[in-house]
């Protein structure tokens, strides 16, 4: 299966990106760029919401693919409601987004 790649510019800067919007490039990433994606998905990001971002990126680096809510939830011992709360509708979706990381598996 191939993906699509493109560009996208947000706030001025280019970034690779597939067809859904998701960052190709996780190293392209930054905290300033997480705000303009979360900005874009009616997001305002926290300090929570920050240290859910660490996590995806740093369990992304370990195992090489976007997090499950229930890893994120047990790796940060936060319930899923709350993970709802900070990024509701669909949280796994829209923390691997923000965090620019690849679409999790499973994600339709």
């Amino acid at each position: 299966m191939t993906t699509t790649q493109t560009t996208m510019v947000i706030d001025g800067r280019t970034v690779h990106v597939d067809a859904e919007g998701f960052l190709t490039d996780p190293e392209e990433w930054d905290l300033q760029l997480a705000e303009s994606l979360a900005q874009q998905i009616g997001l305002t990001l926290g300090p929570d919401h920050r240290t859910v971002l660490a996590f995806a990126r740093a369990d992304f680096t370990e195992r090489g693919e976007s997090p499950t809510l229930r890893r994120v939830s047990t790796g940060l011992d936060v319930p899923v409601k709350t993970l709802f709360e900070l990024f509701p509708g669909k949280p796994a979706k829209k923390i691997a987004y923000v965090a620019g990381l690849p679409k999790p598996r499973g994600c339709v």
